[in-house]
């Protein structure tokens, strides 16, 4: 059953319009995420469910009731929707507990005592119960705000940028907490965020964004390995994108190779394409027949992503194992340990 629908969403500030024909779903119990670059709309499409920007075309629809249309829009507070904001928001002059008891307020004080004490366990911070926000790690005032935001318990729960004030490692380690936690309490969720390692990690389902425009939703599995055009190949993960044309013996022929369209819907006939291929696609060999030379390194422990410069001028990036002993300026041989993902348009 979808909690959450938005059917052919357009969102605009005065004459601008920010959000175009925007249309996607949440399950119950999904984590749904909006994906894409700063300015692209996903913000502003955040703000529409929450119930803080009305639309100038299509419709919301939670829990099979229209929420919001260019004729009706249900007050915020009427919504039963949550929100987690990037700044946290937590209330300074109250300890941990009150902060997540706030929205329980109509709430019998046996009821609301109980739910409190539910979620700080939950969050793994109860030895913090009597503690002020200024007293903990950002991190752990992010999941007072997301307990916060559970407390009432409500029917589908929104997160803005949620751990963008947060360093890089330990993003990733949030989120893989966060969605933990929302999978236990089962709340449907959209996380909005411009970091794919967050997406990935937290979402089961992502739309990527850009230019007010869904371009793509799928899960993270199917971004990687399926992206529709070349705005989602660029901006999911790393690779390179190399112009093709298909051949009549359906090979897409580069200035440097030709790969076959194995697994791939055939294509007519010099089609001009573009091949994304991925490091993990290129490895280093002592007989390949393409040759290359290595003109940038980057080392992350256990491997290294190397940028290699090819004969004609194209440029590929290779992952190899951190232990490989090769210098800047050195050439290689290159071979293809997979085909490279045909993207048409």
């Amino acid at each position: 059953m979808n909690r959450l629908t938005v059917n052919d969403l357009t969102l605009s500030y005065g004459k601008t319009t920010v959000v175009t024909g925007a249309s996607f779903s949440i399950e119950d119990g999904e984590i749904g995420c909006l994906l894409g670059p700063s300015g692209c709309g996903k913000t502003t499409l955040l703000l529409a469910i929450a119930g803080f920007q009305d639309p100038q075309q299509g419709e919301i629809v939670l829990n099979d009731t229209v929420i919001a249309s260019t004729s009706f829009s249900t007050p915020p507070e009427k919504r039963r929707v949550g929100m987690v904001f990037q700044d946290y928001a937590l209330f300074p002059n109250m300890r941990v507990r009150d902060n997540i008891a706030f929205g329980l307020n109509s709430q019998l004080d046996n009821e609301a005592l109980e739910r409190t004490n539910q979620l700080l366990e939950l969050i793994e911070m109860t030895d913090y119960a009597d503690s002020f926000p200024h007293q903990l790690s950002g991190g752990q005032q992010q999941r007072v705000a997301l307990a916060r935001a559970l407390a009432p318990k409500p029917d589908l729960l929104l997160l803005d940028e949620p751990f963008s004030n947060l360093d890089v490692e330990l993003r990733e380690q949030l989120a893989r907490e966060v969605r933990h936690i929302l999978k236990q309490e089962s709340i449907p969720t959209i996380l909005v965020t411009h970091d794919q390692h967050e997406a990935f990690a937290m979402a089961d389902n992502v739309c990527v964004m850009n230019r007010g425009q869904i371009q793509q939703q799928g899960t993270p599995h199917a971004l990687y390995n399926q992206p529709v055009n070349s705005f989602v190949a660029g901006f999911i993960g790393e690779g390179v994108l190399i112009p093709a044309v298909i051949s009549a013996t359906q090979m897409a022929v580069t200035s440097f190779a030709e790969f076959a369209l194995a697994d791939q819907t055939t294509v007519a006939p010099q089609t001009e394409v573009k091949l994304l291929i991925r490091p993990e696609h290129v490895s280093f060999s002592d007989t390949a027949a393409v040759q290359a030379k290595i003109t940038d390194i980057v080392f992350r422990g256990s491997t290294s992503l190397y940028t290699l410069e090819l004969v004609d001028g194209s440029i590929l990036l290779s992952q190899q194992l951190g232990s490989a002993n090769f210098q800047v300026n050195d050439p290689v041989a290159i071979d293809f340990i997979s085909n490279p993902i045909v993207i048409i348009g």
